[in-house]
């Protein structure tokens, strides 16, 4: 990555309110991306803009794994996220808390051991460089797409990947040109979100209001939308996030992060 000097005087960032809102409101999650090979100095812009991202104790406690030819192709497999294979760029985006355990030992210190301390702040620094990453791609004229479905496959993807212990693949990145029209979509209620000093539980009259205002962003060509149906496919009593929970569960042990009985 090149390295750049900082500016002895930061440029101004400020923009109106107007401006911040377009630009998010801009924002898309991108599927569908053109044959269209990124250049050099645009990887190595959003690659910067990752590692400026905001970091725990200074520890920077994450790694992407860049995705390229056969490797890239099998994640898409494993992950049954084909787009993985034609986006522009792909990167399995990880939490690292074995890398500043090995600068511990260089320096000539002893690492401790926090397995849930290390979940905690790795998926928070992973998170927050990946999305850096996302941003400065959605300001260069690309989208993307964040995929939990590494989860699909996690086992395989470390084995794939050869992740050592203390690394954790958290979610796969796409970024490319798009190629497909895709609708802006709904949030939630700002009052069942943003809550003052105290956590208040939404009313069901406030849920279903929600639920309503969120509806379209399960829609599909031809047949309105059922949020509650596609959250209850999720989060439900036989859903998919109870299967993957099994096979989250060993693959934290098998990384050293495991913080359970």
């Amino acid at each position: 990555m090149t390295q750049i000097a900082p500016p002895t005087s930061p440029p101004t960032r400020q923009q109106t309110p107007e401006q911040v809102r377009a630009f998010f409101d801009a924002h898309r999650t991108v599927r569908q991306y053109q044959p269209y090979a990124m250049p050099a100095e645009h990887l190595d812009t959003i690659l910067y803009a990752a590692q400026r991202a905001p970091t725990d104790a200074t520890a920077q406690l994450y790694s992407f794994v860049r995705l390229t030819g056969e490797t890239k192709a099998k994640v898409a497999e494993l992950t049954t996220n084909a787009h993985i294979a034609s986006a522009a760029e792909s990167f399995v985006i990880c939490l690292d808390t074995r890398r500043v355990r090995k600068l511990i030992e260089v320096a000539g210190y002893t690492p401790g051991e926090s397995p849930a301390i290390d979940v905690h702040f790795g998926i928070g620094d992973a998170v927050l460089a990946g999305q850096n990453m996302l941003t400065a791609a959605e300001m260069l004229g690309y989208q993307g797409c964040w995929i939990g479905g590494v989860m699909n496959g996690l086992a395989e993807i470390v084995g794939l990947l050869k992740l050592p212990e203390m690394v954790l693949p958290f979610a796969a990145l796409t970024i490319g040109r798009s190629a497909e029209e895709t609708p802006h979509r709904p949030r939630l209620p700002r009052a069942l979100v943003i809550h003052e000093n105290t956590y208040q539980d939404g009313t069901p009259g406030e849920l279903a209001a929600a639920t309503a205002q969120m509806n379209p962003i399960a829609a599909r060509p031809g047949k309105d939308g059922d949020w509650a149906r596609l959250l209850n496919a999720y989060f439900g009593v036989g859903g998919s996030m109870e299967k993957r929970e099994v096979a989250l569960r060993e693959v934290l042990k098998a990384q050293n992060l495991w913080a359970g009985e």
